[in-house]
């Protein structure tokens, strides 16, 4: 299960809970997501048509927020009134492949290998329930509904999304990207609206112990992704 991102490569380890009523501090960090009028099918070219417009955040700093001597990781997002859409931009040195991919069905302890990732939640009362998304170099994906409430930090592996995800890698200029189209209403029952403001994250995870490097826009200051009360905002734009 995905409740620690240890650096020890511990990702069963015990998370202490968050209190079920905690509230979000004021003046969070905000990243925007600009409005597109269409949708878009499958797109991991930051050039297009599409992406032109989008907003976008870059981060290389690990989750207790040293900085890294890796180039910045860049997330593209855009919405519409149906979808939300997300492009990772991430540069590699070495890629720490599963080497049996499977992008038809979602990957379990697909987290272990080199992923980016993105937590969503619409709910400012109990912080402890989001969604987590994660797409890898070769388009193997997982999603998941989070609830820190639960006795054992169990997640809802059932939780079916509905989204589409795809990736490419460039070798030639090491660069991979990877490509989520999430139904809005997967993650807020409110419409799709400009001016709606979500609680977000981003994270990247590369290569093997002991060298395994975790990455995150909004430093967590564990060794996990897993803490809610870090998160910041993502607000729809025109």
């Amino acid at each position: 299960m995905h409740w620690i991102h240890a650096l020890a490569g511990l990702a069963m380890a015990v998370l202490v809970p968050a209190a079920r009523t905690q509230k979000m501090p004021t003046n969070l960090p905000t990243a925007n997501a600009s409005f597109a009028p269409h949708d878009s099918g499958i797109d991991t070219n930051p050039n297009s048509p599409f992406w032109h417009r989008a907003a976008s955040i870059s981060f290389n700093g690990d989750t207790y927020g040293k900085p890294t001597s890796e180039r910045e990781s860049t997330v593209l997002s855009r919405w519409t009134h149906n979808n939300l859409y997300f492009l990772f931009i991430c540069p590699y040195q070495q890629l720490h492949l599963k080497p049996d991919p499977n992008t038809q069905v979602k990957t379990n302890g697909l987290w272990n290998w080199d992923v980016a990732e993105v937590f969503i939640g619409s709910d400012f009362q109990d912080i402890n329930q989001y969604r987590e998304f994660e797409i890898s170099p070769q388009g193997e994906w997982l999603d998941l509904a989070i609830n820190l409430n639960h006795p054992t930090h169990m997640g809802d592996f059932s939780w079916n999304s509905g989204l589409i995800a795809s990736a490419r890698i460039d070798p030639a200029h090491k660069v991979w990207y990877g490509f989520l189209r999430i139904p809005y209403s997967a993650v807020d029952a409110r419409p799709a609206a400009a001016g709606n403001t979500l609680r977000i994250n981003y994270f990247r995870c590369w290569g093997e112990e002991p060298q395994r490097t975790l990455l995150a826009w909004r430093p967590t200051m564990k060794s996990t992704f897993h803490v809610p009360a870090a998160f910041g905002l993502l607000q729809l734009a025109q």
